[in-house]
């Protein structure tokens, strides 16, 4: 049983103060006790992310925002109880009780059974031309471009790897023999990877419709040229749990526009603001789906994903957003590839 002084915290701790403390664990919670130790709830990753699309403050205490009715099992509870509660409910961790509702410790799942790999296809785009990236792709396409002293897109793979995530399809065309002849079949960098040919451009969402066999489960899609230290166990889980159709993992974009803004209204000046910093949620190119979403996407046509979110909530289906706040790098152009090389060593 894992000791747990680490992660607990009170009522009265800010979120700015849980978040650096999940971020410091690898229990991906906060668990709020009392004086006396007995369990009040958990903070979760995805407890954390829902309060700021709520746009609650960082430096407001987890009083509001966190899981009152967690699942416990008890100090008493057999291996194969625990196992067994923790797979209905679907959890990775649980905390452990005593009989008064003392904590007393937390059970990892993935360290009470052998660590599985997942089944969930992870398909990346990585087809297009990287125009903005010339000269440096006249000859190379961009997910091979070498950040970190490797190509950026097996830096991708290895970070779906890590969580157990290994069945990769790579959707190809621009220069496709490079990636090809690099990545085989996969089984040198520990997964296995398949192919699939865009004859034409098929756009993000397009390329769905080439898939060989329909996905039973929910799948990611993903751009392959980001760099990011995401948690896709936490982003599947989010997906999951919120019963969603179409996750879409959303990045804060600020923006200040470089004048005094003047709010008019019938030629009578209302306000001035000066120089203000306007704040969006922009689409970071990462996403969970599920496989019923495919009905939505003409077949071998160019579509794109946000066009199949735009008919998804026309249709009134059950999308969301999953906000990114771990490292995040889009490498468009030529002074974000630098900054990748820059910043590799230090963020992985």
């Amino acid at each position: 049983m894992r000791n747990i002084d680490d992660i607990l915290i009170r009522e009265t701790t800010s979120i700015l103060e849980v978040l650096q403390i999940i971020d410091r664990s690898s229990k991906q919670l906060a668990i709020v006790v009392d004086e006396q130790k007995k369990l009040l709830g958990t903070v979760s990753d995805g407890d954390i992310r829902r309060a700021l699309l709520k746009n609650i403050s960082l430096h407001d205490s987890v009083k509001d925002i966190y899981f009152k009715s967690p699942t416990v099992a008890n100090i008493n509870d057999s291996k194969e109880e625990i196992i067994n509660i923790c797979k209905i409910k679907k959890l990775h961790q649980i905390p452990i009780v005593n009989n008064y509702g003392n904590l007393v410790g937390l059970e990892i799942i993935d360290e009470l059974i052998l660590k599985e790999k997942k089944t969930n296809k992870v398909i990346l785009m990585v087809g297009g031309l990287g125009t903005r990236l010339r000269p440096l792709t006249d000859n190379i396409p961009k997910p091979m471009l070498k950040v970190g002293k490797k190509p950026i897109l097996e830096t991708i793979i290895e970070k779906f790897a890590e969580y157990g995530y290994t069945n990769i399809i790579l959707c190809v065309n621009y220069k496709s023999n490079i990636i090809e002849d690099y990545f085989g079949d996969g089984s040198e960098f520990g997964v296995n990877i398949e192919y699939i040919f865009e004859e034409q451009r098929m756009g993000t969402a397009g390329a769905l419709s080439l898939l060989k066999e329909k996905p039973i489960e929910p799948f990611f899609v993903m751009n392959g040229d980001l760099l990011t230290n995401v948690n896709f166990e936490h982003l599947d889980n989010y997906h999951n749990s919120n019963k969603s159709i179409g996750t879409m993992c959303v990045r804060e974009y600020d923006f200040q526009v470089p004048y005094g803004v003047v709010n008019i209204k019938d030629s009578k000046i209302l306000s001035i603001e000066e120089k203000p910093t306007h704040k969006f949620f922009v689409s970071a190119g990462i996403y969970m789906l599920s496989p019923e979403i495919l009905e939505y996407i003409p077949i071998n046509n160019f579509y794109d994903m946000p066009t199949l979110f735009e008919k998804l909530i026309s249709k009134n289906k059950n999308i969301i957003s999953f906000p990114l706040r771990e490292y995040w790098l889009d490498i468009g152009r030529l002074d974000e590839y630098k900054k990748a090389n820059d910043e590799y060593d230090k963020v992985f």
